[in-house]
Protein backbone atom coordinates (compact mmCIF):
# COMPACT_ATOMS: atom_id res chain seq x y z
CA UNK A 1 0.00 0.00 0.00
CA UNK A 2 1.58 3.08 -0.92
CA UNK A 3 2.38 5.98 1.94
CA UNK A 4 0.05 9.34 1.83
CA UNK A 5 1.20 12.20 -0.25
CA UNK A 6 2.65 14.30 2.06
CA UNK A 7 1.59 17.20 -0.38
CA UNK A 8 -1.77 16.79 -0.68
CA UNK A 9 -4.67 17.29 2.37
CA UNK A 10 -7.46 14.54 2.62
CA UNK A 11 -10.65 15.87 3.55
CA UNK A 12 -14.27 14.38 3.39
CA UNK A 13 -12.56 11.38 1.25
CA UNK A 14 -11.20 13.73 -1.46
CA UNK A 15 -7.33 15.21 -1.81
CA UNK A 16 -6.58 18.66 -2.31
CA UNK A 17 -4.15 19.90 -5.08
CA UNK A 18 -1.20 21.19 -4.36
CA UNK A 19 -1.44 24.67 -5.82
CA UNK A 20 -4.46 24.91 -3.62
CA UNK A 21 -3.48 24.03 -0.25
CA UNK A 22 -0.46 26.08 -0.95
CA UNK A 23 -2.75 29.05 -1.91
CA UNK A 24 -5.06 28.01 1.03
CA UNK A 25 -1.52 27.85 3.47
CA UNK A 26 -0.78 31.53 1.97
CA UNK A 27 -4.39 33.43 2.67
CA UNK A 28 -3.99 32.25 5.85
CA UNK A 29 -0.92 33.46 6.97
CA UNK A 30 -2.11 36.67 5.14
CA UNK A 31 -4.81 37.21 7.24
CA UNK A 32 -3.56 35.94 10.41
CA UNK A 33 -0.47 38.67 10.04
CA UNK A 34 -2.90 41.40 9.87
CA UNK A 35 -4.54 40.08 12.49
CA UNK A 36 -1.75 40.20 14.68
CA UNK A 37 -0.75 43.74 13.38
CA UNK A 38 -3.96 45.17 14.68
CA UNK A 39 -4.26 43.78 17.75
CA UNK A 40 -0.42 44.32 18.03
CA UNK A 41 -0.78 46.80 21.38
CA UNK A 42 -2.20 43.50 23.07
CA UNK A 43 -0.01 40.69 21.81
CA UNK A 44 3.25 42.75 22.26
CA UNK A 45 2.82 42.67 25.79
CA UNK A 46 1.62 39.02 26.10
CA UNK A 47 4.37 37.72 23.54
CA UNK A 48 7.55 39.82 25.95
CA UNK A 49 5.88 38.31 29.03
CA UNK A 50 5.67 34.84 27.76
CA UNK A 51 9.19 34.83 26.20
CA UNK A 52 10.16 36.38 30.16
CA UNK A 53 8.39 33.35 31.44
CA UNK A 54 10.23 30.47 29.30
CA UNK A 55 13.94 32.59 29.76
CA UNK A 56 13.67 32.83 33.92
CA UNK A 57 11.41 29.41 34.70
CA UNK A 58 14.43 27.29 34.86
CA UNK A 59 15.31 29.12 38.30
CA UNK A 60 12.55 27.68 39.60
CA UNK A 61 13.69 24.40 39.38
CA UNK A 62 17.02 25.39 40.26
CA UNK A 63 16.02 26.41 43.79
CA UNK A 64 13.42 23.21 43.89
CA UNK A 65 17.00 20.75 43.83
CA UNK A 66 18.80 22.90 46.29
CA UNK A 67 16.12 22.05 48.67
CA UNK A 68 13.56 25.48 48.39
CA UNK A 69 10.08 24.94 48.69
CA UNK A 70 7.89 25.44 45.81
CA UNK A 71 6.23 28.01 46.79
CA UNK A 72 9.72 30.09 47.71
CA UNK A 73 10.74 28.65 44.04
CA UNK A 74 7.97 29.94 42.75
CA UNK A 75 7.68 33.69 44.47
CA UNK A 76 11.60 34.25 43.97
CA UNK A 77 11.10 33.40 40.30
CA UNK A 78 8.01 36.13 39.84
CA UNK A 79 9.96 38.31 41.74
CA UNK A 80 13.20 38.02 39.53
CA UNK A 81 10.55 38.54 36.46
CA UNK A 82 9.37 41.59 37.96
CA UNK A 83 12.40 43.34 39.02
CA UNK A 84 13.37 42.72 34.82
CA UNK A 85 10.23 44.13 33.68
CA UNK A 86 10.64 47.40 36.61
CA UNK A 87 14.27 47.69 35.43
CA UNK A 88 13.70 47.80 31.94
CA UNK A 89 10.92 50.29 31.84
CA UNK A 90 12.76 52.76 34.36
CA UNK A 91 15.73 52.44 31.91
CA UNK A 92 13.57 53.59 28.98
CA UNK A 93 11.93 56.10 30.51
CA UNK A 94 15.21 57.85 31.81
CA UNK A 95 16.83 57.19 28.66
CA UNK A 96 13.77 58.61 26.78
CA UNK A 97 13.99 62.21 29.27
CA UNK A 98 17.82 62.15 28.55
CA UNK A 99 17.57 62.10 25.31
CA UNK A 100 15.17 64.83 25.27
CA UNK A 101 17.09 67.15 26.90
CA UNK A 102 20.17 66.88 25.16
CA UNK A 103 19.31 66.64 21.21
CA UNK A 104 17.80 69.99 20.56
CA UNK A 105 21.29 71.64 21.54
CA UNK A 106 22.96 69.57 19.12
CA UNK A 107 20.50 71.13 16.39
CA UNK A 108 22.54 74.33 15.91
CA UNK A 109 25.58 72.38 15.66
CA UNK A 110 23.68 70.05 13.01
CA UNK A 111 22.80 73.13 10.38
CA UNK A 112 26.60 74.24 10.66
CA UNK A 113 28.04 70.85 9.66
CA UNK A 114 25.81 70.90 6.93
CA UNK A 115 26.30 74.35 5.90
CA UNK A 116 30.19 73.21 5.95
CA UNK A 117 29.63 69.79 3.69
CA UNK A 118 27.79 71.85 1.32
CA UNK A 119 30.78 74.18 0.91
CA UNK A 120 32.97 71.85 0.60
CA UNK A 121 31.58 69.85 -1.74
CA UNK A 122 31.02 72.99 -3.81
CA UNK A 123 34.99 73.09 -4.18
CA UNK A 124 34.92 70.25 -5.77
CA UNK A 125 32.90 71.11 -8.35
CA UNK A 126 29.86 69.72 -7.56
CA UNK A 127 26.61 72.19 -8.28
CA UNK A 128 24.81 74.28 -5.44
CA UNK A 129 21.46 73.74 -6.92
CA UNK A 130 21.92 69.79 -6.87
CA UNK A 131 24.10 70.19 -3.40
CA UNK A 132 21.10 72.38 -1.94
CA UNK A 133 18.29 69.11 -3.60
CA UNK A 134 20.38 66.78 -1.99
CA UNK A 135 20.76 68.17 1.73
CA UNK A 136 17.60 69.70 2.32
CA UNK A 137 16.27 65.86 2.35
CA UNK A 138 18.46 65.92 5.50
CA UNK A 139 17.40 66.91 8.53
CA UNK A 140 18.24 66.41 12.22
CA UNK A 141 14.79 66.44 13.18
CA UNK A 142 14.59 62.99 11.07
CA UNK A 143 17.78 61.40 12.02
CA UNK A 144 16.79 62.52 15.78
CA UNK A 145 13.10 61.16 15.65
CA UNK A 146 13.91 57.72 13.97
CA UNK A 147 15.89 56.35 16.84
CA UNK A 148 13.67 58.67 19.25
CA UNK A 149 10.58 56.49 17.59
CA UNK A 150 12.95 53.22 18.05
CA UNK A 151 13.30 54.05 21.97
CA UNK A 152 9.66 54.70 21.83
CA UNK A 153 8.47 51.50 20.52
CA UNK A 154 10.62 49.28 22.60
CA UNK A 155 9.12 50.86 25.99
CA UNK A 156 5.69 51.07 24.49
CA UNK A 157 5.76 47.20 25.58
CA UNK A 158 5.76 48.71 29.15
CA UNK A 159 3.52 51.10 28.99
CA UNK A 160 0.69 49.27 30.06
CA UNK A 161 3.31 48.05 33.31
CA UNK A 162 0.15 47.19 35.07
CA UNK A 163 -1.20 44.50 32.52
CA UNK A 164 2.29 42.97 31.69
CA UNK A 165 2.88 42.42 35.08
CA UNK A 166 -0.16 40.64 35.49
CA UNK A 167 0.36 38.82 32.72
CA UNK A 168 3.69 37.54 33.97
CA UNK A 169 1.84 36.91 36.91
CA UNK A 170 -0.39 34.37 35.79
CA UNK A 171 2.06 32.86 33.20
CA UNK A 172 5.02 32.64 35.88
CA UNK A 173 2.07 30.52 38.65
CA UNK A 174 0.62 28.44 35.44
CA UNK A 175 4.41 27.68 33.67
CA UNK A 176 5.17 25.14 36.69
CA UNK A 177 1.86 23.02 36.63
CA UNK A 178 2.10 23.37 32.09
CA UNK A 179 5.08 22.03 32.85
CA UNK A 180 4.12 18.76 34.32
CA UNK A 181 1.17 18.85 32.31
CA UNK A 182 3.79 18.61 29.90
CA UNK A 183 5.61 16.00 30.88
CA UNK A 184 3.04 13.19 31.20
CA UNK A 185 1.23 14.58 27.07
CA UNK A 186 4.53 14.04 26.24
CA UNK A 187 3.82 9.89 26.16
CA UNK A 188 1.13 10.06 23.97
CA UNK A 189 2.00 13.45 22.15
CA UNK A 190 6.02 13.33 21.20
CA UNK A 191 6.07 15.51 18.11
CA UNK A 192 3.93 18.12 20.68
CA UNK A 193 6.15 17.54 23.39
CA UNK A 194 8.97 17.70 21.98
CA UNK A 195 8.70 20.92 19.64
CA UNK A 196 7.58 22.87 22.55
CA UNK A 197 10.45 21.62 24.60
CA UNK A 198 12.62 22.54 21.58
CA UNK A 199 11.33 25.63 21.63
CA UNK A 200 12.05 26.29 25.33
CA UNK A 201 15.60 25.22 24.96
CA UNK A 202 16.67 27.22 21.56
CA UNK A 203 14.23 30.70 23.56
CA UNK A 204 16.62 30.12 26.75
CA UNK A 205 19.94 29.77 25.18
CA UNK A 206 19.28 32.52 22.90
CA UNK A 207 18.10 34.67 25.98
CA UNK A 208 21.10 33.41 28.28
CA UNK A 209 23.78 34.10 25.79
CA UNK A 210 22.69 37.10 23.94
CA UNK A 211 22.26 38.82 27.51
CA UNK A 212 25.29 37.78 28.72
CA UNK A 213 27.32 39.41 25.50
CA UNK A 214 25.08 42.06 25.28
CA UNK A 215 26.24 43.27 28.59
CA UNK A 216 29.97 42.63 28.26
CA UNK A 217 29.35 45.00 24.60
CA UNK A 218 27.40 47.38 26.34
CA UNK A 219 29.91 47.57 29.24
CA UNK A 220 32.84 48.10 26.76
CA UNK A 221 30.88 50.71 24.25
CA UNK A 222 30.19 52.70 27.33
CA UNK A 223 33.55 52.60 28.61
CA UNK A 224 34.98 53.89 25.56
CA UNK A 225 32.20 56.49 24.41
CA UNK A 226 33.16 58.27 28.01
CA UNK A 227 36.35 57.64 27.75
CA UNK A 228 36.33 59.73 24.22
CA UNK A 229 33.64 62.34 25.82
CA UNK A 230 30.92 61.11 23.35
CA UNK A 231 27.63 62.68 25.36
CA UNK A 232 24.63 60.15 26.57
CA UNK A 233 27.67 56.88 27.27
CA UNK A 234 25.07 55.01 29.50
CA UNK A 235 22.50 55.64 26.83
CA UNK A 236 24.25 54.59 23.94
CA UNK A 237 25.20 51.50 26.19
CA UNK A 238 21.72 50.32 26.60
CA UNK A 239 20.67 50.83 23.30
CA UNK A 240 23.87 48.61 22.49
CA UNK A 241 22.84 46.02 24.73
CA UNK A 242 19.14 46.07 23.37
CA UNK A 243 20.02 46.02 19.71
CA UNK A 244 22.28 42.41 20.90
CA UNK A 245 18.79 41.00 20.42
CA UNK A 246 18.28 42.03 16.98
CA UNK A 247 19.81 39.74 14.36
CA UNK A 248 21.59 40.75 11.46
CA UNK A 249 21.82 44.77 11.31
CA UNK A 250 21.23 45.38 15.72
CA UNK A 251 24.76 46.42 15.65
CA UNK A 252 24.10 49.27 12.64
CA UNK A 253 21.47 50.66 14.44
CA UNK A 254 23.63 50.62 18.02
CA UNK A 255 26.13 52.39 15.83
CA UNK A 256 24.78 55.55 13.72
CA UNK A 257 23.60 57.65 17.11
CA UNK A 258 26.63 57.82 19.30
CA UNK A 259 28.93 57.89 15.91
CA UNK A 260 26.80 61.10 14.69
CA UNK A 261 26.93 62.24 17.61
CA UNK A 262 30.55 61.83 18.18
CA UNK A 263 31.02 63.74 14.53
CA UNK A 264 28.64 66.98 15.66
CA UNK A 265 31.05 66.80 19.27
CA UNK A 266 34.10 65.98 18.06
CA UNK A 267 34.33 66.14 14.44
CA UNK A 268 35.25 63.68 11.54
CA UNK A 269 38.02 62.04 13.60
CA UNK A 270 36.20 61.25 16.66
CA UNK A 271 33.58 59.64 14.50
CA UNK A 272 35.65 57.48 12.94
CA UNK A 273 37.02 56.64 16.31
CA UNK A 274 33.46 55.76 17.22
CA UNK A 275 33.32 53.70 14.34
CA UNK A 276 36.43 51.89 14.46
CA UNK A 277 36.35 50.84 17.87
CA UNK A 278 32.39 49.59 17.79
CA UNK A 279 33.24 47.35 14.55
CA UNK A 280 35.95 45.84 16.09
CA UNK A 281 33.86 45.23 19.11
CA UNK A 282 31.11 43.91 17.39
CA UNK A 283 33.27 41.82 14.83
CA UNK A 284 35.48 39.86 17.75
CA UNK A 285 32.53 39.65 20.21
CA UNK A 286 28.96 39.41 18.04
CA UNK A 287 30.30 38.43 14.97
CA UNK A 288 32.95 35.34 15.99
CA UNK A 289 32.37 34.27 19.53
CA UNK A 290 28.68 34.67 19.92
CA UNK A 291 27.54 32.46 17.42
CA UNK A 292 29.51 29.94 18.18
CA UNK A 293 26.92 29.54 21.67
CA UNK A 294 24.01 29.98 19.98
CA UNK A 295 23.92 28.37 16.32
CA UNK A 296 23.50 24.85 17.47
CA UNK A 297 20.48 25.77 19.92
CA UNK A 298 18.75 28.31 17.58
CA UNK A 299 19.67 26.51 14.02
CA UNK A 300 18.58 29.01 11.92
CA UNK A 301 19.93 30.28 8.48
CA UNK A 302 20.81 34.13 8.22
CA UNK A 303 18.54 34.37 5.77
CA UNK A 304 15.64 33.17 7.58
CA UNK A 305 16.72 35.46 10.75
CA UNK A 306 16.87 38.92 8.39
CA UNK A 307 13.54 37.50 6.93
CA UNK A 308 12.18 36.95 10.48
CA UNK A 309 13.79 40.21 11.66
CA UNK A 310 11.54 42.09 8.81
CA UNK A 311 8.72 39.81 9.49
CA UNK A 312 7.92 40.28 13.58
CA UNK A 313 8.92 44.26 12.94
CA UNK A 314 6.21 44.81 10.70
CA UNK A 315 3.40 42.89 12.46
CA UNK A 316 4.20 44.10 16.03
CA UNK A 317 6.81 47.01 15.76
CA UNK A 318 10.61 47.78 17.62
CA UNK A 319 9.90 45.12 19.60
CA UNK A 320 9.35 42.33 17.27
CA UNK A 321 12.70 42.99 16.52
CA UNK A 322 14.16 42.41 19.61
CA UNK A 323 11.88 38.92 19.69
CA UNK A 324 12.39 37.76 16.12
CA UNK A 325 13.95 34.97 16.48
CA UNK A 326 12.36 33.72 19.85
CA UNK A 327 8.81 34.22 17.91
CA UNK A 328 10.17 32.43 15.52
CA UNK A 329 11.24 29.79 17.44
CA UNK A 330 7.78 29.81 18.49
CA UNK A 331 6.25 29.65 15.26
CA UNK A 332 8.72 27.13 13.74
CA UNK A 333 7.74 24.48 16.83
CA UNK A 334 3.46 25.08 16.21
CA UNK A 335 3.38 24.95 12.53
CA UNK A 336 6.56 22.95 11.47
CA UNK A 337 7.94 20.51 14.31
CA UNK A 338 4.81 19.47 15.61
CA UNK A 339 4.05 17.70 12.68
CA UNK A 340 5.85 14.94 11.55
CA UNK A 341 4.80 15.36 7.75
CA UNK A 342 6.33 19.05 8.20
CA UNK A 343 9.28 18.36 10.82
CA UNK A 344 11.54 17.93 7.57
CA UNK A 345 11.03 21.89 6.07
CA UNK A 346 12.72 22.69 9.31
CA UNK A 347 16.00 21.36 7.86
CA UNK A 348 15.43 23.70 5.09
CA UNK A 349 15.67 26.82 7.38
CA UNK A 350 18.68 25.41 9.65
CA UNK A 351 22.17 27.41 9.53
CA UNK A 352 24.38 25.65 7.88
CA UNK A 353 26.86 25.03 10.45
CA UNK A 354 24.37 23.15 12.90
CA UNK A 355 21.86 21.45 10.63
CA UNK A 356 20.25 19.17 12.52
CA UNK A 357 18.36 15.79 11.39
CA UNK A 358 14.54 17.21 11.10
CA UNK A 359 13.57 13.64 11.58
CA UNK A 360 15.20 12.76 14.84
CA UNK A 361 13.61 11.86 18.30
CA UNK A 362 10.13 14.50 18.32
CA UNK A 363 10.29 14.18 21.93
CA UNK A 364 13.95 15.19 22.47
CA UNK A 365 13.61 18.34 24.46
CA UNK A 366 10.80 18.24 26.18
CA UNK A 367 12.41 17.48 29.41
CA UNK A 368 13.61 21.20 29.40
CA UNK A 369 10.42 22.22 30.00
CA UNK A 370 9.88 20.58 33.64
CA UNK A 371 11.18 22.86 36.18
CA UNK A 372 12.42 20.10 38.48
CA UNK A 373 14.46 18.27 35.00
CA UNK A 374 17.83 18.30 35.06
CA UNK A 375 19.69 20.77 32.86
CA UNK A 376 20.59 18.99 28.51
CA UNK A 377 24.00 20.03 28.05
CA UNK A 378 24.45 21.48 24.26
CA UNK A 379 24.43 19.10 21.17
CA UNK A 380 27.10 17.00 21.52
CA UNK A 381 27.49 16.49 24.79
CA UNK A 382 25.99 13.41 26.93
CA UNK A 383 22.70 13.82 28.62
CA UNK A 384 22.36 13.61 32.34
CA UNK A 385 20.27 11.16 33.39
CA UNK A 386 17.16 12.01 33.62
CA UNK A 387 13.71 9.80 34.22
CA UNK A 388 11.69 8.80 31.53
CA UNK A 389 8.34 8.49 31.14
CA UNK A 390 8.31 4.30 31.39
CA UNK A 391 10.76 4.41 34.43
CA UNK A 392 13.76 4.17 32.40
CA UNK A 393 16.68 6.41 33.00
CA UNK A 394 18.09 7.07 30.02
CA UNK A 395 21.83 9.03 29.95
CA UNK A 396 25.88 8.01 29.97
CA UNK A 397 24.24 5.00 32.89
CA UNK A 398 21.63 3.57 29.38
CA UNK A 399 24.49 4.05 27.10
CA UNK A 400 22.81 6.68 25.47
CA UNK A 401 25.12 9.14 23.98
CA UNK A 402 24.40 12.19 21.57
Amino acid sequence: MAEADSSRVMAGGTSMPRGLVVILASTGLLVTTLALQQFASVISPVLLALVLVVGVHPLTGLLRRRGAPEWLAITCTLLVLVAIIVGLAVAFALSLAQLGTVLPAYQDRFTAFLDDLEAWLATLGIGRDQLKAALGQISFGRIAGFFTDLLVGLAGAFSNLLLLLLIVLFMGLDSTYFARRLTQVGDKQKAIAGALGGFAHGTRTYLVVSTIFGLIVAAIDTGFLWIVGVPLAVLWGLLAFVTNYIPNVGFLIGLVPPALLALLEGGPELMISVIVAYSVINFVIQSVIQPKFVSDSVNLSLTLTFLSLLFWSFVIGPLGAVLAIPLTLLAKALLLDVDPNTRWISGLFASGSSAQDPAGDPAEGSSLLSPDAPEVPVRGLRRSAVPAADGQATGPGAGEQR
